[in-house]
């Protein structure tokens, strides 16, 4: 009689181990889904001000460009020539036009 007892002890052990298994199988699950939404969401917010921030910064580029044409417009020769020679040696100067050189080397 202790047979049949002992049989039906360990078979209900495998069942509840299993369905112990299968129910922290679903906690981890549940648990990784929300990490990944909530990561999405971050995500996502990040892109958002991201996006915002991308806008602001053509808008304001944009602005810059429409006032450095103004400005070269504006300025004399003399202005843009002391400018230019202000320019640090990072920033190429752009070359000023220069008289073609005739074939004995002098300069038209």
């Amino acid at each position: 009689m202790a047979g049949p007892i002992m049989e039906q002890m360990f078979s209900w052990d495998g069942f509840a181990s299993g369905a112990s298994v299968v129910a922290i199988d679903n906690k981890i699950e549940q648990a990784m889904d929300l990490v990944k939404n909530h990561l999405m969401y971050a995500v996502r917010e990040e892109v958002e001000i991201l996006k915002e921030q991308i806008r602001e910064l053509v808008e304001k580029n944009s602005q810059l460009e429409r006032e450095n044409t103004l400005l070269k417009t504006l300025a004399s020769p003399e202005q843009l020539e002391k400018f230019q020679s202000r320019l640090s040696p990072e920033e190429p100067v752009p070359e000023t036009p220069q008289a073609p050189e005739a074939p004995g080397g002098s300069a038209v």
